[in-house]
Formats: C-alpha cells, sequence, structure tokens
C-alpha cells in the first residue's frame, strides 16, 4: 500500500459486482388490421416475433433491425420503430421492444425468409431459425405463443 491508496475499512466493502443480464431485442410489427407479425420458430409447436439476442457493442435498435432482416428478411428506417423499453422477460435474459406499423408493403408475407440457421440437433443440418410467417390477433396469441410471451405481448398497446 503506497500513500495514495486507503484501506477500506471491515464491512464497508462495496457490493461484487454482477454481470447485467443477457437482452434479446425484438419487434413488434402490426398490419393496418391490427394483426401482428409472427415467426413460427422451427422444429417447434410455437410461433414468436422477431427478435435475438444484442450482440458486444451493438445498440439495442441495431439488434432489432438485424433479427429482423435475418428472420424474415426485411428492413425498415430506423425512425419506423418505437421504443418499447426494456422488461423482465426470464430469469436468465431481458426483453427490448420496438413496435412498428406497417403499410401494404407486408400485404403479402410469401417474400419473408429466414437467414439465420443454426445445426440440427440430431443430423448437425443448417436449419433455418423460422420457417413460417403468419398474422395474428392479440386473442390468439395465448394459443400460437410461448406463455411468458403471450403474457409480454397481450400487456403492451399495439
Amino acid at each position: 500500500m503506497n500513500k495514495h491508496t486507503t484501506p477500506i475499512p471491515p464491512g464497508n466493502n462495496l457490493p461484487p459486482v454482477t454481470a447485467a443480464l443477457p437482452v434479446s431485442c425484438g419487434t413488434l410489427i402490426v398490419n393496418p388490421d391490427g394483426l401482428l407479425l409472427l415467426c413460427h420458430v422451427t422444429n417447434t409447436a410455437k410461433w414468436d416475433i422477431p427478435k435475438g439476442m444484442q450482440d458486444s457493442g451493438e445498440l439495442t435498435l441495431e439488434a432489432a433491425m438485424r433479427e429482423l432482416r435475418e428472420e424474415a428478411g426485411i428492413a425498415f428506417a430506423p425512425e419506423c420503430f418505437a421504443d418499447l423499453g426494456l422488461f423482465d422477460y426470464r430469469p436468465d435474459k431481458r426483453l427490448h421492444l420496438y413496435l412498428l406499423h406497417c403499410g401494404d408493403e407486408l400485404a403479402s408475407l410469401d417474400h419473408l425468409k429466414c437467414t439465420s440457421f443454426f445445426p440440427h440437433h440430431a443430423t448437425g443440418d443448417a436449419t433455418p431459425e423460422v420457417d413460417g410467417y403468419r398474422w395474428a390477433a392479440r386473442g390468439q396469441l395465448a394459443a400460437l405463443c410461448w406463455p411468458r410471451m403471450a403474457q409480454r405481448l397481450q400487456a403492451l398497446h399495439w
């Protein structure tokens, strides 16, 4: 210890630094009829919004926009996104959501395509994260989405 350091008295230690929870960033895309765009999660019976984990150094909006491109093949200008905020989601991660009201550009979903892949658990083959798209009404979310996601989406104004 030198003359420029001061010992910390016992009992006055600072609390341990804890790592922040990872953040999944996603977008609620709502069409003119008030329906929400959902992506079918490959190899499950569930649907989800386009979302995914924020990369190191990436802004939440950048992550949400990247996930939208990767999971649906679509892009919108940053000013089209309204920030809904950061939410508790699971014990191991949080959720940062954005809202986007689209127009006729998504009247058909036939052109949407996932370009993000993971290795299939049994074969190792490259498998798209999502394999289908649909519009859903608020009242359909409980049947289509995982319970925690359905609750979060139903609690938001869109």
